[in-house]
């Protein structure tokens, strides 16, 4: 476990749970199957151009595995094209629902194990699933927000995010694992920004080892 002197977890949760209401996953969805394509599509993507793609377009015509398989491959990536690299998200997404069919009879597994043996899932995004969809906190989801919002806060000193989530695991309770990820995320869109971070509005403009309030070195750039 490596961590610097920053601000417990607990503390940083108990705060941020008053400044924020966050949803289960800032991702638009209805079932597990929309869940699991707007994840594949979240990749290098922003989460509302993927919100806006899947309720204009993808919602109103795919509703099941079948139907994503059972038009062709260049319709699908007409579909999904804004949401960028979408030659290869198409491949995964129709990959994903021949394998759910397959072997999990056209529903999305609910388990770590299956989920990142899918096309275009990793731990990362089974997470989301997991705990949005079914309620499973097998996990804590790291996304870019939480790599840099834990870092700025001296919650780990790592860059990878499976190393991140090992460093935050331990000093929050299971039933707290959603909320990590929905509450740093919060920060990180509102005011820990990668850019122009505003530390004047945060709540811990004064205690946090990266703050500019307090002339700190920013610790994400490490």
């Amino acid at each position: 476990m490596h961590r610097r002197n920053g601000i417990p977890l607990g503390i940083v949760l108990k705060t941020l749970g008053k400044v924020y209401q966050p949803p289960k996953t800032f991702l638009h969805f209805r079932t597990p199957l929309d869940l699991a394509v707007a994840v594949i599509l979240s990749a290098q993507c922003t989460d509302k151009r993927v919100n806006i793609v899947t309720e204009s377009i993808l919602y109103p015509k795919y509703k099941t595995a079948k139907d994503y398989l059972s038009v062709p491959r260049e319709e699908l990536e007409r579909d999904v094209h804004s949401c960028g690299t979408f030659r290869m998200k198409a491949k995964h997404i129709q990959e994903m629902c021949g394998l759910i069919i397959e072997r999990h009879s056209g529903k999305i597994p609910r388990t770590m194990e299956e989920l990142t043996a899918l096309p275009g899932i990793g731990r990362k995004t089974a997470n989301v699933i997991l705990s949005a969809a079914f309620d499973i906190n097998a996990g804590i989801a790291v996304d870019t927000h939480v790599i840099r919002v834990s870092q700025r806060l001296g919650l780990t000193t790592h860059s990878d995010p499976k190393k991140i989530e090992l460093d935050l695991i331990p000093f929050a309770p299971r039933k707290e694992w959603r909320r990590v990820t929905t509450l740093i995320i919060s920060l990180g869109r509102d005011v820990c920004t990668a850019r122009k971070r505003a530390c004047i509005r945060c709540p811990f403009a004064k205690k946090c080892p990266s703050s500019l309030v307090t002339g700190k070195k920013d610790l994400a750039k490490d």
